[in-house]
């Protein structure tokens, strides 16, 4: 370029003149209607357009298109126009003598016609903007970056440049919007520091922008996304942003926010309710596949009864124009609906079938776990999907992509692996982290399972493998060096392989990398250990220590997950009375803002642990709130919705039998009732064990009483009692039959029967307590079951627990050992 200004000085001088007098054709431009004047114009002065009539011609050209309702029918027809080819060319020719705000704009306006990303303007106008990059101002900058993600160049040395400029320029720029659009193109390229940098710099810049930029608050929660990172204090004032713009944000932007809210686990209360309200006055509105497909899949899983009845009617009726990708979407959102409407879920299985060759390995996954989980038969379809999937694990040498495949078929009915895919699977076990070898794990187990219930025929081939995962699996957690990195690995790990083979030395590493726990990551260690009951006082510890040295750092929606392993695993660390005080006082200037499942589950572990702030309590238990968690339990599925049901039956409970002097009144006897009666539960081995030996230590089967229901509706398991001699006494009937638990009719139960016993008599629970009442890893009481005997002792029994692991040891392997046991426990004696 510089060579052509000295050779030839005079056309230099000639072309900037021209520039400077091209204001009449720009002027006609503006004045045109349609793509035709344009194009006119175009043939009449090709020899004369200057790069600025170039920009503005493609300008006027795009606008067009944006107004036009079948969109990509028109981009067509202009990008194949012979004027259009023209105008491409003059561009191309002009590449170097564009300013940089040309360059830059008739690079998006290109694109934005849907011009192949190898195509030779598109290549000539990157290049030369690679070449002034360093001069680009903020916004030309972002423009740019957006340009190259639109041809996915996320990982190229092109976007690296740009993120390292951005980080060179951070503490200058003052624009949030340019800075937004830059932060979500360059996520993939930057360290945690430089994430850190950009979420502090939107913090402070976020002022600046109006509340009514829902695309700049959109794009700061898809960089969270992109980053993984759940950054609270930002995804409140978003979350604000979104608010009060509601009854302007249409179905696109509703649509990605709820995706991105799930994406990062956000849970906004409030967002949701006035989204299920948007979404469901649009039903009417949308009578095409696009459109309702989104408001399908959006609308679908929070719907109510009525409003899905008519979704899933207006989607089957549109179900022959689906394409392949609607079709999966639809699939999706019906599993997460779990829909029961057989005619629907055969006509989109139809489609899906159709088009099964088209998928990619992923996608399949998807199909195939969402016609399992909706009961679907169709043996032609499952045969079809299986010779896919071994196809694909034929040829595929990426490892999470063979993980993908073989968890695929092993929950097809009757799954297999031949020796071939195994030894594929062999082969990248050294390349696979620690989620991609839980995945194999879980595969093969199920294999194994499968062959002993239906063949009986376990291969060694299967067990050799299951070893040499252990040996990947362990290798991987000792060369970990960096807990932020592990954490992304072990936060989706769940199943017996983990548990048993990797849960010991995943510990240890946590141990290792203890000192690296802080504020912003000790909420998901604390979640780590909740899920796998797993009791490490030296983590808790850990936890708590961090919490009280850096309160102020963690967020309040994050004080749920880190009390959660204390309640859980019933443990109290050092400084519990400071630490648990602490992290309800955080708490408290939020009461008004957060979740009502949320404070639910609040409450209810902090009762656990017999802690009961009244004013969390006060914020629970009035009728305001209740009727507030009503109408988001509607917005949740069933099995979320019953659990926090019966959390908040639990807390109520709590409260009535430990904290009496609140007068917070017991609200929860019909639930119970429902609850209880459905109940058709039958005893395990022990327990049947233990019924009849009771009943020859007592003296008769009528000395006994199995599953008991309480004041409040805890259930017993059995109950006996005896008087102020320790002799037993009898019930006036039991009609038990072994195996069977007595169906519960509540209105003989609410009361004990009998409740008014001979003076210095005493009332007797017994529980059998197995595995799940226990730490995994040692035999330490749960908060659960704890709490339990605090309440059963609070209603005058004397609860007598019998651990799983005493019941079934070496000492009590005879009957006549478990008599003396069963003696001792209720008469204080070995003999009788």
């Amino acid at each position: 370029m510089l060579r052509l200004r000295a050779v030839c000085p005079f056309s230099w001088r000639a072309f900037q003149f021209r520039s400077c007098s091209c204001k009449p054709l720009i002027t006609e431009m503006i004045k045109c209607t349609d793509e035709g004047q344009i194009f006119d114009l175009i043939q009449k002065s090709k020899a004369i357009l200057s790069e600025k009539q170039v920009e503005c011609a493609f300008n006027i050209l795009w606008q067009f298109q944006k107004q036009k309702t079948s969109f990509l029918k028109n981009v067509e027809c202009v990008r194949d126009h012979p004027q259009f080819i023209t105008l491409h060319n003059l561009a191309t020719s002009q590449t170097e003598f564009m300013n940089d705000d040309t360059l830059v704009n008739v690079l998006y306006l290109t694109q934005q016609c849907a011009t192949e990303t190898h195509d030779l303007l598109v290549e000539a106008l990157v290049t030369e903007a690679w070449r002034r990059l360093e001069r680009f101002d903020i916004n030309m900058l972002s423009k740019f970056s957006f340009c190259l993600a639109n041809q996915h160049l996320y990982f190229s040395p092109l976007m690296g440049k740009i993120a390292d400029i951005v980080h060179r320029k951070l503490e200058t720029i003052e624009d949030l919007r340019s800075l937004s659009i830059l932060m979500v193109n360059i996520s993939s390229l930057i360290s945690q520091h430089f994430q850190d940098q950009l979420v502090n710099k939107t913090e402070h810049l976020f002022d600046t922008i109006d509340s009514s930029q829902v695309n700049v608050a959109r794009r700061i929660v898809k960089f969270l996304r992109n980053i993984k990172y759940s950054y609270y204090p930002l995804l409140e004032r978003c979350n604000t942003v979104f608010l009060s713009n509601m009854n302007h944000l249409d179905l696109d932007s509703i649509s990605k926010i709820l995706s991105l809210y799930h994406s990062l686990q956000f849970h906004s209360f409030e967002f949701v309710k006035m989204a299920k309200k948007r979404l469901t006055e649009m039903i009417s509105l949308f009578n095409h596949p696009h459109s309702f497909v989104k408001l399908f899949v959006a609308l679908g899983p929070m719907a109510g009864p009525e409003e899905k009845e008519q979704l899933k009617s207006t989607i089957l009726l549109m179900s022959e124009e689906l394409t392949s990708q609607q079709a999966l979407a639809v699939m999706g959102a019906m599993e997460e609906m779990e829909s029961r409407n057989s005619h629907l879920n055969k006509k989109i299985a139809s489609i899906l079938h159709k088009h099964l060759d088209n998928y990619k390995p992923i996608e399949l996954l998807k199909i195939t776990r969402a016609l399992i989980f909706l009961h679907f038969q169709n043996k032609e379809l499952f045969v079809k999907l299986r010779e896919l999937l071994h196809s694909y694990l034929k040829i595929s040498v990426i490892p999470s992509e063979i993980s993908i495949l073989v968890y695929a078929l092993s929950i097809l009915p009757s799954p297999y692996l031949d020796e071939v895919e195994i030894s594929r699977i062999e082969a990248v076990l050294p390349q696979c982290d620690l989620t991609d070898l839980n995945s194999f794990a879980t595969s093969v187990l199920r294999w194994i399972h499968y062959d002993r219930t239906y063949l009986d025929n376990t291969t060694g081939k299967q067990l050799k493998l299951l070893q040499k995962l252990d040996h990947y699996g362990l290798q991987r957690l000792q060369k970990c060096t960096n807990l932020n990195l592990l954490w992304e690995e072990l936060k989706s790990l769940k199943g017996d392989w983990f548990a048993e083979s990797l849960l010991e030395e995943t510990v240890a590493t946590l141990h290792r990398l203890m000192d690296e726990i802080n504020y912003k990551n000790v909420a998901e260690i604390a979640s780590f250990l909740s899920r796998t009951n797993y009791l490490s006082t030296l983590l808790l510890d850990r936890i708590a220590s961090v919490v009280l040295q850096q309160t102020e750092k963690i967020h309040p929606f994050a004080i749920l997950p880190i009390i959660l392993p204390f309640s859980i695993l019933n443990y109290d660390p050092p400084q519990s009375d400071e630490f648990f005080g602490i992290c309800v006082q955080h708490l408290n200037s939020y009461l008004s803002v957060l979740d009502p499942l949320m404070l639910v589950f609040l409450g209810f572990s902090l009762a656990t642990l017999e802690y009961f702030p009244e004013d969390l309590l006060q914020a629970i238990f009035n009728i305001k709130f209740l009727a507030k968690m009503d109408s988001q339990l509607e917005l949740l599925c069933s099995s979320l919705s019953m659990r926090v049901q019966l959390r908040l039956m639990e807390l109520n409970r709590a409260v009535c039998l430990e904290c009496p002097e609140y007068q917070i009144p017991w609200f929860h006897d019909r639930f119970c009732q429902q609850q209880y009666n459905k109940d058709t539960g039958s005893m395990n081995g022990a327990q049947q064990q233990i019924n009849k030996m009771l009943a020859e230590v007592l003296g008769g089967t009528n000395y006994v009483k199995a599953s008991v229901l309480t004041p409040y509706y805890h259930k017993i398991d059995f109950e006996c009692i005896l008087d102020k001699r320790k002799k037993p006494l009898p019930y006036g009937s039991n009609n038990i039959t072994l195996g069977i638990l007595p169906k519960m009719h509540w209105e003989s139960n609410t009361q004990i029967t009998g409740s008014t016993l001979p003076p210095g008599a005493e009332r007797i629970a017994l529980e059998f307590l197995d595995s799940r009442a226990f730490c995994r890893n040692i035999p330490h009481l749960k908060g659960k079951s704890a709490m339990k005997k605090r309440h059963l002792e609070i209603l005058g029994y004397r609860v007598i627990q019998i651990p799983h692991f005493e019941w079934n040891s070496m000492a009590l392997s005879t009957e006549e050992a478990r008599m003396d046991y069963l003696r001792e426990c209720i008469f204080g004696e070995g003999k009788s």
